[in-house]
């Protein structure tokens, strides 16, 4: 299994309006992104599943592969919660101000 490092910019590199635009035209829309990253849990969640049910089953003989794959749902669903909770004391932050 391959891991890709994270491609983040440089800390001194300047963010101009032409290094944002192509994120602005072309990029898929909240919803779209929220989407996917739901499925992509889900995918994960179902796998996850799958992996136990053949260990299970004896089609898997490393037990490493099912914890691999139990980890990645279980982080996976960790992260979705706390993003949910950001949004939602976000939201409950703006209901609060002053108009």
């Amino acid at each position: 299994m391959r891991i890709n490092p994270l491609a983040l910019a440089p800390a001194g590199a300047a963010r101009t309006a032409e290094s944002l635009a192509p994120a602005a035209e072309g990029g898929k829309s909240f919803g779209a992104v929220l989407a996917d990253a739901l499925g992509e849990v889900n995918r994960l969640q179902t796998d996850a599943a799958q992996a136990s049910a053949d260990l299970a089953a004896g089609k898997i003989q490393d037990v490493s592969e099912v914890v691999i794959a139990t980890e990645k749902a279980t982080i996976a669903l960790q992260l979705t919660m706390q993003v949910r909770n950001k949004v939602v004391d976000a939201y409950q932050e703006m209901m609060r101000m002053q108009v």
